[in-house]
This record gives structure tokens, C-alpha cells and sequence, in this order.
């Protein structure tokens, strides 16, 4: 008999390492046994002072890091990316959105149990093919790729509809302290921080399971 857990994971789409969190996830959840994971993608936001239209990707960049850091910068994230097979393509992203609209598309897909499918073109979207996953048009479109009613999506997104609701929602992970992401809440037991290594994941959730 397979034993249920739930598998919480608080990220945001412009977050690099929240994309290979959810790879690394992906590849525990394959080594599993006797255990039925159910994934639900919690927001955040990682800079929540980005406005509401987005900002321009290199003024944004250079203003957090400094020009100089910025020549080496992700050299640790294109490594790691090689490695877990996850496409980074930082020369196409031209565009710093605030996800605010893509955390609702993802509460939306949620309930429609397209979720996973949905963040995975959403990480995809942003950090391989450059898109402004902020835009209304490119949420919609990604929605209907997903199996998701594009027309409800973008009309839906120009309304306030479950704006406050998400807002809410990353209130919690913050009361709960959370500070960093990607973090996973596995089994509402354990936390486990950052984009760990596929056995760490493994264990954790094989250790939640058990307990």
C-alpha cells in the first residue's frame, strides 16, 4: 500500500534556483517508493519590490549586484545547470517581472490539477526562452498550452481575482519564516531549504513518509 504525502514547495518563477529546485524534486519523486507524492507549488515572491509592469532586466540587475559582479554571477547557476539538466538562457531574458499574475495562474491550475504542468512551462518560459512571464497575453497563451481555457485565463488575470488570495498566502510563509526559496514543506513535518541534491530530497520525503 502506497502511503500519501504532501510535498508543499514555496518558490517564485524568477527565482533561478526555484527552477532547479522543482528539476531536482522532479528526479526524487522518480527514485520513490510506496509513496504517492502530491506537489503543490506555494507563492512568493522574491523581490517584492519590483513594480507591478515589470522592470528592465540589465538596469534591474545591475542596480541589486553592481555591473562587476554581475560578469560572474551566474556562473554557479549555469554549472549547477549542466549538471541537472535544467536550459538556463540568461542572454534571452530581457525583462524582471513581478509574478503576482503567474502565482494566480498557478493557484487557477491548481484547481483545474494542471499545476505541475503549468510551473514547469512557466520556469521554462522565463529562464529558457526569455518571455515576460508578468505579460497577460504570455500567461494565457501558456495557460491553453497547458490544457488551461487561455480566454478565462487573461480574462481573469485583468481583474483583482484571487490577488489578495495569494497575497495572503505568501504571508503565511513568511509568519512561518520562511526567508529564502525554494523551500520545501514535506509531509507538513520537515523543511528542507534551497535547491538540495536529489538524495537529500529522497530521504527527507522517504523520512517523512515513514514517520
Amino acid at each position: 500500500m502506497s502511503t500519501p504525502i504532501q510535498i508543499d514547495v514555496i518558490s517564485d518563477v524568477i527565482c533561478p534556483w526555484c527552477f532547479l529546485g522543482k528539476r531536482r524534486l522532479d528526479k526524487a519523486l522518480q527514485q520513490l517508493s510506496g509513496i504517492t507524492p502530491e506537489v503543490i507549488f506555494r507563492p512568493f515572491f522574491l523581490d517584492p519590490t519590483i513594480p507591478s509592469e515589470g522592470m528592465d532586466r540589465g538596469a534591474y540587475m545591475e542596480g541589486k549586484f553592481g555591473a562587476e559582479r554581475l560578469k560572474t554571477i551566474h556562473d554557479p547557476l549555469i554549472a549547477a545547470g549542466k549538471e541537472g539538466g535544467v536550459p538556463y538562457q540568461f542572454d534571452k531574458i530581457t525583462r524582471t517581472p513581478n509574478t503576482l499574475a503567474a502565482h494566480r495562474l498557478l493557484r487557477w491550475a491548481l484547481i483545474e490539477g494542471k499545476q505541475l504542468q503549468v510551473a514547469e512551462a512557466l520556469f521554462m518560459a522565463y529562464w529558457s526562452q526569455g518571455q515576460d512571464v508578468g505579460d497577460y497575453a504570455t500567461l494565457a497563451e501558456i495557460a491553453g498550452n497547458c490544457g488551461m481555457s487561455g480566454l478565462k485565463v487573461q480574462s481573469d488575470l485583468a481583474t483583482d481575482k484571487d490577488s489578495e488570495a495569494v497575497l495572503k498566502e505568501m504571508a503565511v510563509a513568511q509568519q512561518m519564516g520562511v526567508t529564502g526559496v525554494p523551500t520545501f514543506i514535506i509531509g507538513r513535518k520537515f523543511g528542507v531549504v534551497g535547491a538540495q541534491a536529489v538524495d537529500v530530497l529522497v530521504n527527507a520525503i522517504t523520512k517523512a513518509a515513514s514517520t
